[in-house]
């Protein structure tokens, strides 16, 4: 695994944050989507420290 595979991985990574940030600011932030969102999110911050 090379560091385009990272550099994919810190994108998705990113993205999932900015999903995050803006479920966090809607009036009523879905409980469920979040936990799902941010269980992803630590499932490629895992990946991205094991390989680099």
């Amino acid at each position: 695994m090379t560091t385009s595979h990272l550099s994919a991985l810190k994108s998705r990574h990113a993205d999932l944050d900015e999903k995050i940030a803006n479920e966090e600011r809607r009036p009523c932030p879905d409980a469920a989507a979040l936990a799902s969102l941010k269980k992803q999110k630590l499932k490629i911050k895992e990946e991205m420290l094991a390989i680099a």
